[in-house]
């Protein structure tokens, strides 16, 4: 077996790994070119030129069609993480909010900076409806 096919093998088992850390069928593409350039190297050894071309070939076809594919079986996430999981939570306020200065909420057992579009008590329950950096927006509740 000439040398160059097992430099197309080493290729197909980087991409594959690759592909495996990271799932989004990209590097699958990379595989399917470097295979089919080693089935060429295989049968014409000495067509670098031609094992290349194969290679970037295949994989430019693929990978439209991979990206398809993968918009078609992925989801979104259900799951709402970090400050996402937020909006909606009840909150407690410990400083009183301003329309203007902003306040304090306690929200599941953290203290955040509250901005309101009325002012609101200490004590009172509110809901979050925004959160824009370090800063949530809330609304009192009736």
């Amino acid at each position: 077996m000439p040398h160059i096919v097992w430099i197309w093998l080493v290729a197909v088992v980087v991409f594959l790994i690759m592909e495996l850390m990271n799932p989004t069928l990209i590097f699958a593409c990379f595989v399917a070119g470097s295979f089919i350039a080693g089935i060429v190297g295989l049968f014409y050894p000495t067509a670098y030129y031609w094992q290349v071309g194969v290679f970037i070939g295949i994989s430019v076809i693929l990978l439209p069609l991979t990206r398809t594919l993968a918009k078609k079986i992925t989801k979104p996430s259900p799951q709402k993480s970090n400050v996402d999981a937020l909006i909606g939570k009840i909150g407690l306020v410990t400083k009183s909010i301003d329309p203007d200065l902003g306040g304090q909420v306690r929200l599941e057992g953290e203290i955040w900076v509250a901005t309101a579009d009325e002012k609101i008590e200490e004590n009172g329950k509110v809901i979050v409806k925004e959160v824009s950096g370090t800063k949530v927006h809330v609304e009192k509740i009736t």
